[in-house]
């Protein structure tokens, strides 16, 4: 079915928001990550996973309404924004200090702190190699987390989805999302925490609550997110108008 000038501009426009917020929430994760913790209520959660259950519900939308080939394409260009995140950090980290630093780059410590990437700090430290100490480790265990997750949830939307012969959105939205999220959010935690843990600076409680904390958010979104998926496969259906001949296509 051939399509007008017009609506496949507005299908790429769309396509665009959606794999703009997806890399948007992707990045805030890697880079805020695990600078600092809040409390929900009982769950204890790094403040890098707040926005990022935004990006199963991105992805989602994209499987339904572009396919599994675009889907799979974004999660490939998040993928390759992790690396670049990961170069930067470390390319700058190994670049020496300027002489002259601005006061707000130092940070004057009352004692001596270990770091989370290990090292020892004393008296003060730079702005940046506490970011880098905080973030360095997580960045790469959201890396690790993030392929597993994200074409597990991929994969899995179109298995519902062909099993259902295209039917019953609730259970490919939500089925595909509460394991993608459940192999996420462990494999984050036991990769980041997992070195601590084993040299006894963390019990496996505290492990155990940052797991379960983890996954009572993400389960809590991904179930508060079947009304949205729902609202935008209607509307954006419409808008875009795509037929049912071009969205049987994407089972």
């Amino acid at each position: 079915m051939q399509v007008s000038d017009e609506v496949r501009e507005k299908r790429e426009r769309v396509f665009l928001v959606l794999a703009g917020f997806f890399l948007c929430a992707m990045t805030m994760l890697n880079i805020i990550g695990i600078t600092r913790f809040v409390q929900i209520g009982p769950m204890a959660l790094a403040v890098g996973v707040l926005p990022y259950p935004l990006t199963f519900l991105c992805t989602d939308l994209v499987s339904e309404l572009y396919g599994r080939a675009r889907a799979n394409f974004l999660v490939t260009v998040g993928l390759m924004l992790n690396g670049f995140i990961i170069l930067t950090m470390w390319v700058s980290n190994q670049m020496p200090s300027a002489d002259v630093q601005p006061p707000w780059q130092l940070i004057q410590l009352a004692e001596d702190i270990a770091l989370p990437n290990g090292d020892m700090a004393s008296h003060s430290v730079e702005l940046f190699s506490l970011l880098y100490a905080t973030t360095s480790g997580a960045v790469l265990a959201s890396m690790i987390a993030y392929i597993a997750a994200q074409y597990c949830d991929v994969y899995l939307f179109h298995f519902w989805k062909r099993l259902t012969n295209g039917k019953h959105l609730w259970l490919r939205n939500n089925g595909s999302t509460l394991i993608s999220q459940g192999v996420d959010s462990f494999m984050v935690i036991i990769v980041t925490f997992g070195a601590q843990f084993i040299a006894g600076a963390m019990t496996a409680g505290a492990l155990l609550v940052l797991m379960g904390s983890n996954y009572l958010f993400k389960m809590c979104v991904a179930a508060a997110d079947t009304l949205p998926f729902y609202a935008g496969v209607h509307y954006l259906k419409r808008y875009l108008e795509f037929s049912d001949e071009e969205m049987a296509r994407h089972i």
